[in-house]
């Protein structure tokens, strides 16, 4: 088996150095370098896509799931996409440098706390080479080196993004190791990543459970955790006045992506008693006529037939697939327990038209997005402005929800005297 401890210490020293000379950086260089990357992209896209064609013949050669291959796949518009992603990010506020809050003592001391990048980043993600630019844009406007380490049925395609941000950091005099790929999908050389606690600052994993599981258990590291996104809606009582608004939302909120193999598409919805009587089976109508398998409990079984019966382990279960499971509640409050006891803090959702309902949810619902009358498809960073995002987060600390540039900043406290002492 190949050592590979020297090859990403020289990774970590690398983007270590990499990161210093970033911090020191104005916003308008950092900025100008997304722009130049974003022209990259585009005068670069018959390489992009010829070297995406690769990894997809590939990935259907192995049968790779249908839905996966579709992640993978570049096009033209997904091309422009990334470069439009990239320079709007370029054009947001620069997070470095505010000060979150500043105020004076009574001995004269101005005390200010100033938002500064954390550092490195690691980032693990699978399949969808777009993620490779958003992540490294993110990164090079907060400030921030980053080590890129994407699955192996994108290679190709992360090797020639990586390329063109190499050539924009270079034609901006910037050290190109601020945006690193690891040139290897050998899983033996992650333990050796996951204990560069000397260089990298955080790690990021960006993929399915198991990647995440095995990243937290081995990492020295803090990890910034996405473990599932096992959303719902709650599709309350006070609904009388927008049966066809509840009718629209569910749907998208599992249908609009393909295969709903995405984690802010809804797996579960909690009918109050009194609105399942007239809206249930035209919601779970609505999505078996887009192919979408409906299981439920016995009372959804009653009022819809075609349901299939769930079991103990459907409450707790991400999908990822066209399927829903389904179950009539006596209460707000019964929907809240099973949210919170169930769900995954990612996002969930409240359909209703009764403002205390609606604020009862929001505030007693943990979880990192709540929606109030819109589709848990919406929990993303495009979405929020925030340009793109390096991941959703479902942790407490430091982060949480869709992380933008600004997420990916710390601060430190910066005091300002005229010769105090203590």
């Amino acid at each position: 088996m190949e050592d590979w401890a020297p090859y990403v210490e020289t990774l970590g020293k690398s983007a270590r150095r990499a990161a210093g000379e970033l911090v020191a950086l104005d916003d308008a260089v950092r900025s100008r370098v997304l722009r130049i990357m974003a022209a990259g992209l585009r005068a670069g896209r018959e390489d992009l896509l010829a070297a995406n064609a690769k990894d997809v013949a590939a990935a259907k050669s192995t049968h790779l799931d249908a839905a996966l291959v579709e992640r993978l796949k570049l096009t033209e518009k997904r091309v422009a996409a990334m470069a439009d992603g990239v320079e709007k990010i370029a054009a947001q506020v620069d997070p470095v440098g505010q000060v979150i809050e500043g105020y004076n003592r009574p001995n004269g001391l101005r005390i200010q706390k100033v938002r500064v990048p954390i550092g490195v980043v690691l980032f693990f993600y699978e399949s969808r080479p777009n993620v490779t630019s958003d992540a490294a844009a993110l990164c090079l406007k907060s400030g921030n080196a980053i080590i890129l380490r994407g699955g192996k049925e994108a290679l190709h395609s992360n090797r020639a993004i990586v390329s063109i941000i190499s050539d924009a950091l270079k034609q901006s005099q910037i050290d190109p190791a601020a945006v690193q790929l690891v040139e290897s999908t050998d899983r033996a050389l992650v333990p050796h990543l996951l204990r560069l606690d000397k260089y990298i600052d955080l790690v990021i994993p960006r993929g399915g459970e198991s990647l995440i599981r095995a990243v937290v258990r081995d990492s020295t590291i803090p990890v910034l955790k996405h473990f599932t996104g096992n959303c719902h809606i709650y599709i309350d009582e006070a609904t009388t006045h927008m049966q066809e608004e509840v009718r629209k939302v569910c749907v998208n909120a599992k249908t609009s992506y393909p295969g709903g193999a995405v984690c802010n598409a809804v797996e579960h919805l909690l009918f109050h008693k009194d609105a399942a009587t007239d809206l249930l089976a035209k919601v779970c109508g609505d999505l078996a006529a887009k192919g979408v398998e409906v299981r439920g409990d016995e009372r959804t079984r009653a009022l819809y037939p075609p349901a299939k019966p769930t079991t103990d382990a459907d409450w707790d279960t991400e999908y990822l697939s066209f399927v829903v499971g389904v179950k009539v509640v006596d209460s707000l409050d019964e929907a809240v327990a099973h949210i919170n006891e169930h769900g995954s803090h990612h996002t969930d959702a409240i359909l209703t038209e009764n403002i205390r309902a609606a604020d009862g949810f929001v505030k007693r619902v943990d979880s990192a997005s709540v929606m109030v009358n819109a589709s848990t498809r919406l929990a993303d960073g495009g979405e929020y402005g925030l340009g793109a995002e390096i991941g959703i987060s479902t942790d407490k600390l430091h982060a949480r929800g869709p992380m933008g540039a600004a997420d990916l900043t710390t601060y430190k406290w910066v005091v300002t005297g005229n010769g105090h002492m203590r």
